[in-house]
């Protein structure tokens, strides 16, 4: 597998990324400047978070617009892999590859900590290698990070199995105290209906490394390259 992290300016987890996929997991990455078009024949994508663009517009809507983006989109409808972190998942939406929005934060501030995911199917790359049921301890950092999409799409969501992630308690109840932004149904992740392109607004890669004292995030990186390593 080759993984491609995509670099805007104003980009401040690309190396995380880096860090996570080359030296941890032992994958072969090369970065993408936005303003490239070429994807360098990687077969994943993988939008980091960050402030593109100082994000003075709308989260991700002005990065939406650099030329790697086209680039990006041809890839994912034909069958190509991305994953958008943090701001990559706002980037996402913007550029139509994902349904939704992610809006101001319910309590208007910015949220830093750790909080509880847990999977909502078991269906795509990003789950099929975790242990049902399993709490994931997962950092967020974002100020838009609440979920939100129309009656019918969220409809669509449920229905297709698209909800990827959702916010929880340590326990892995599902209730409000658990939700950090005031998202619809305490989403966290989502995908497309092809399963081909995440989003998530935690940081997984930053909960990937033994020294930080939680690997976490690890298990979700790790689910991806099994599912689509070769038999």
């Amino acid at each position: 597998m080759k993984f491609g992290v995509v670099v805007f300016p104003g980009s401040n987890c690309d190396h995380d990324l880096i860090y996570t996929f080359e030296t941890l997991l032992g994958q072969e990455v090369v970065e993408l400047w936005h303003k490239d078009k070429d994807l360098k024949g990687v077969d994943f994508v993988l939008i980091p978070g960050g402030f593109s663009y100082g994000d003075y517009l709308r989260s991700g809507a002005i990065a939406r617009f650099s030329p790697i983006m086209e680039s990006i989109i041809e890839h994912c409808n034909n069958g190509g892999y991305a994953l958008g972190i943090c701001n990559g998942f706002q980037i996402l939406c913007e550029a139509g590859l994902l349904p939704g929005a992610l809006l101001h934060n319910d309590n208007n501030k910015f949220v830093c900590k750790n909080v509880f995911i847990k999977a909502a199917t078991s269906s795509v790359i990003l789950t099929s290698g975790l242990e049902p049921e399993r709490v994931l301890k997962i950092p967020v950092a974002h100020g838009e990070g609440r979920y939100y999409a129309s009656s019918e799409d969220l409809k669509k969501l449920n229905e297709n199995q698209q909800v990827v992630f959702r916010y929880c308690d340590k326990d892995g109840l599902f209730n409000s105290e658990a939700n950090p932004n005031g998202s619809l149904e305490n989403i966290a992740g989502i995908c497309n209906a092809n399963k081909n392109v995440f989003g998530m607004m935690p940081h997984p890669e930053r909960a990937a490394d033994e020294v930080l004292g939680n690997t976490d995030g690890r298990l979700i990186f790790e689910s991806i390259i099994n599912s689509l390593q070769p038999a």
